[in-house]
């Protein structure tokens, strides 16, 4: 023993170096390592996902996930990251459904287990499930819509990290070994409509925005460690927008949208570079961001959608960094896609989609009513030249990435489907309210 012992040791080693030398080989635009992709615009640069399925044909895999979730898969390599919520007593109890009209549900009496899930890409098979914390919610949430599990997973291809909004953030390592954990402390949400808010991840940084109905803050976190590195006060309503990280002119400034205001904050030092007037209430979609302009916008009792050039800092409200803006038809949940020169965003969340130049606001087509769907939840995705728009209902329009509204193809599901899709190699991956599915080649 005492002779093996040494090469065991270095056989450990080398294998260590041997698995973190595979992960630097694969590249996030090759994944979908963040909610919004890894342009963090919506677009999968490497992708060919398929055209074409139904809820009998061109699935390679679906499984039955536990519990219930909105949350998008996030996917490096051969592992796809999924989280969701149960009743710790019964994993396969359906969702919580008040009364028709009822605006929340009441908050529950069980006890819900918060689960990150790591899942083989190739089969769906579950390769570890980490009960990240245990304990009866605080709040109910909103009957029709929410979730105990909206928010996504995230991560750098070493680490995988885990927010569950009150019920903390975790940090494992990609075999689903712990590395630290941070409670932040508990939401008290707008009308019980329930918490979604996924934190941004640049560099080494992780950066959560706490907009409720109590004390707000945005805070900044060392990725390694979960340590604070800075946060700042801040005096808003409830939104649910994650930030936006963005690089310009040799700084990175995070970029958060909400109610009262739109704000930039340096990554760094936590110090708020600019402001602009802020966006309808409910505060929804993530911003995106091209050659140094950020796009913001909600459409939720109101319509705002601003084009803002980065550069100056103060009150930008009115001044010459507004390229343009827009006042109609603009998205109240699903976040807008920014592919090439031309953002896509629909209308409310209902199926009528826009597409403008951005760079000077002009439509291409203006409110355009996408048939085959009714109500839209799921951000818009993009790859080779297609855009994947995913109704409530499971339907998948597929429309030509262009100036001109084509719908190439419309894949019928009937899966009750809140969640984003993600897009990777030549699948794309599709959350339903219960279900995980992998469409494309077997």
């Amino acid at each position: 023993m005492k002779i093996c012992s040494p090469i065991i040791a270095v056989l450990a080693v080398l294998l260590v170096g041997v698995q973190q030398l595979h992960a630097q080989t694969i590249r996030p635009e090759d994944n979908w390592p963040l909610w919004r992709g890894p342009l963090e615009n919506g677009v999968a640069p490497q992708a060919d996902p398929p055209l074409t399925w139904s809820s009998t044909s061109g699935i390679k895999w679906k499984v039955r996930l536990p519990g219930d979730g909105t949350s998008t898969p996030i996917i490096w390599g051969d592992q796809i990251f999924i989280q969701t919520a149960f009743p710790a007593k019964n994993p396969e109890a359906p969702r919580l459904k008040g009364e028709k009209g009822a605006k929340s549900t009441p908050p529950t009496t069980d006890h819900y287990q918060f689960v990150l899930m790591c899942l083989d890409r190739n089969t769906g098979k579950t390769v570890w499930q980490k009960i990240c914390r245990e304990e009866v919610p605080h709040e109910g949430h909103h009957s029709a819509d929410g979730s105990f599990s909206a928010s996504s997973a995230m991560t750098d291809g070493e680490h995988v990290y885990a927010f569950f909004g009150s019920r903390g953030l975790y940090c494992f390592d990609l075999r689903g070994n712990p590395k630290w954990e941070k409670d932040l402390g508990r939401m008290r949400v707008k009308l019980g409509f329930g918490e979604g808010s996924t934190p941004a991840l640049h560099g080494n940084t992780i950066v959560v925005n706490w907009d409720h109905e109590g004390e707000d803050f945005v805070v900044a976190l060392d990725k390694r460690t979960g340590s604070e590195l800075w946060r700042q006060p801040r005096s808003e309503g409830t939104s649910w927008a994650t930030p936006l990280i963005v690089q310009h002119e040799g700084r990175s400034m995070v970029i958060t949208c909400a109610t009262s205001r739109i704000r930039a904050y340096d990554l760094t030092s936590g110090e708020q570079l600019w402001e602009h007037e802020g966006l309808t209430p409910n505060a929804i979609p993530t911003p995106v961001t091209a050659n140094g302009v950020v796009y913001a916008t909600s459409g939720y009792q109101g319509n705002k959608l601003f084009a803002i050039r980065l550069g100056k800092s103060g009150d930008l409200t009115g001044s010459d960094s507004v390229l343009w803006s827009l006042n109609r038809d603009t998205p109240y949940v699903p976040s807008p896609l920014l592919s090439g020169e031309k953002l896509f965003f629909i209308k409310s969340n209902s199926a009528i989609l826009s597409c403008l130049d951005i760079r000077t606001g002009k439509p291409h087509f203006s409110a355009q009513r996408i048939e085959g769907l009714q109500s839209i939840y799921a951000s818009p995705v993009a790859a080779t030249g297609r855009i994947y728009l995913v109704g409530r209902n499971g339907t998948t329009v597929v429309i030509k990435d262009s100036d001109k509204l084509e719908i190439l193809a419309t894949n019928e599901l009937n899966d009750p489907t809140d969640a984003s899709p993600a897009l990777v190699g030549k699948h794309l991956f599709l959350r339903s309210r219960q279900n995980l599915y992998c469409f494309g080649e077997k």
